[in-house]
């Protein structure tokens, strides 16, 4: 039976189009889960364009390490991505899975093994079925098609209780293009890129130096912006496509192109809607939480300290007890390490100030913050009172169905 949906789940798979130059195709390849598609296929167009993000663990999955290599050519024409086992901690025997399996992607479509990215998600350690993914590929690929988002974003679910898709157009001088995007993740998310699965597609025609540029600039405000867990995944892989089979268009240059400007503000919404429902899709989260830090010594300080707050699991049980346990905030700021003047210190949730200059505020009354905590969504603000710098973060609560899920998780 599929998982109930997250009670922080949109109301809905959006509509996705038609991408030119994307076709796309789903299979079951039975590498872990039985009865549900577990693989999926793209195929771009050739010349399409590529940039990306990947995990910076240390012990990065072989599909990671290939898709870091193969990424500084720039082009792509295949896309192979499995749920059920990341292939990660397998040794070179994994590194040969990933070989083989760009080598029967790229004789079933053309192409060479090189320009095939890999990308597999799942249980760490085990060694992946790669014979099975081998056998799936060619009848993937004869079944390709230019619709499918749905299905496309399901076969890449782990413990996700959600599919998880996004559109924006954008215009390129006075052209249209549009962008689709697809993502899996709910449990092992922290920054350092990029903490699941994001494929991202459009029509448009951008240079890889140009759209990887862009790719950085929106991570560091989106995907390397949420946390569920604080645990950084071994398998975290974004993908950004550029098929350039649109309709014509002026042509980009640089990351700096006036032209660039609105398709800019649609990437960034694309990245940012699905790391916010990443966040939704928490394993048991009941509370979906922005973590407001300002006046901190710099950017980077606030981010330190937000994260600080979003990932100390007392805060994160005092939000799934609806408790507006303050105190709890404060500790998180202390043990952050970076500067933060106790005595000019605020913290509010939502509307209502809770602290200022170091203590309680002057007639603290708890009912109404109380009642604000029951909210889905909520609202951490907090001043450290040091300076200009300030940074959000997004989060769920620590529920006890967390421990639930990832008790069980192999089993």
């Amino acid at each position: 039976m599929p998982p109930t949906p997250s009670p922080l789940a949109p109301a809905g798979f959006p509509s996705l189009p038609r991408i030119a130059g994307v076709r796309l195709a789903v299979i079951e390849a039975g590498i872990r889960y039985k009865q549900r598609p577990d693989l999926l296929v793209v195929d771009v167009a050739p010349k399409t364009q590529v940039a990306g993000a990947l995990t910076r663990s240390k012990t990065a999955s072989a599909p990671v390490e290939w898709c870091r290599a193969v990424l500084k050519r720039g082009h792509a024409r295949a896309l192979v991505a499995n749920a059920g086992n990341s292939n990660a901690f397998t040794g070179k025997a994994g590194a040969d899975a990933v070989k083989r399996t760009a080598a029967r992607a790229a004789q079933a479509l053309g192409c060479k093994p090189g320009e095939v990215f890999v990308a597999s998600t799942g249980t760490i350690g085990e060694l992946i079925k790669v014979d099975k993914i081998e056998a799936a590929i060619p009848p993937a690929v004869a079944n390709l098609g230019d619709v499918g988002w749905q299905d496309a974003a399901n076969a890449i679910r782990t413990t996700d209780t959600f599919a998880k898709g996004v559109t924006r157009a954008a215009r390129i001088g006075d052209t249209i293009v549009t962008i689709n995007g697809i993502a899996k993740g709910s449990g092992m998310i922290a920054p350092d890129m990029a903490t699941m699965f994001a494929f991202f597609f459009t029509d448009a025609k951008i240079p890889a130096s140009v759209l990887q540029r862009l790719v950085s600039a929106s991570c560091a405000t989106t995907f390397n912006a949420v946390t569920v867990d604080s645990d950084t995944s071994t398998s975290d892989t974004l993908l950004v496509f550029a098929t350039g089979m649109g309709a014509k268009h002026p042509t980009v240059k640089s990351a700096s192109d006036r032209h660039l400007r609105d398709f800019k503000r649609a990437l960034h919404e694309c990245m940012l809607d699905l790391a916010q429902q990443i966040v939704r899709d928490g394993e048991g989260a009941t509370k979906f939480v922005a973590v407001n830090v300002s006046g901190a010594a710099s950017t980077k300080a606030a981010k330190t300290i937000a994260l600080g707050i979003a990932n100390s699991p007392l805060v994160k049980t005092a939000l799934h007890g609806q408790d507006p346990n303050w105190g709890r905030i404060v500790a998180a700021v202390g043990k952050a390490g970076e500067k933060a003047n106790r005595d000019k210190l605020k913290i509010a949730f939502g509307p209502h100030p809770v602290a200022a200059k170091g203590a309680v505020v002057q007639g603290y009354v708890e009912a109404p913050v109380a009642e604000y905590m029951k909210r889905q969504e909520l609202d951490i603000h907090v001043d450290v009172g040091v300076g200009k710098g300030k940074f959000t973060v997004w989060t769920c609560d620590l529920s006890y169905d967390y421990i639930r899920i990832n008790a069980s998780y192999r089993s």
